[in-house]
């Protein structure tokens, strides 16, 4: 089966690129490309550094570092998550045994 493929132009720091990526993530793809460009404007108009390979490297290290810490606040969430359902599971199983109604 053959997808269909979007062509997108974006425009990250005045410049523009076209860009071909699967039709049903177009909208992703603009999300994306915002971000970034929003981040490379912060990091541009610090003037801390300046060219734009540096700035576009400074942003997706800045970009990778936000997603690392995403992910590992998701793996602490699901973590407590699977230990709430596991107590809560326990919780059941020993009410059902008893054979009395317990309090959720």
């Amino acid at each position: 089966m053959t997808e269909m493929f979007a062509h997108v132009n974006v425009k990250i720091l005045e410049k523009e690129y076209e860009v071909a990526c699967p039709a049903n993530e177009r909208a992703d793809l603009l999300d994306s490309a915002e971000m970034l460009n929003g981040k490379m404007r912060e990091i541009r108009d610090s003037g801390k550094v300046a060219g734009l390979d540096r700035i576009a490297v400074m942003a997706a290290l800045n970009l990778a570092n936000d997603l690392l810490k995403a992910r590992d606040q998701g793996e602490v969430l699901e973590s407590a998550a699977k230990e709430r359902l596991q107590a809560m599971r326990e919780r059941v199983e020993t009410a059902l045994q008893n054979g009395r109604q317990i309090e959720l």
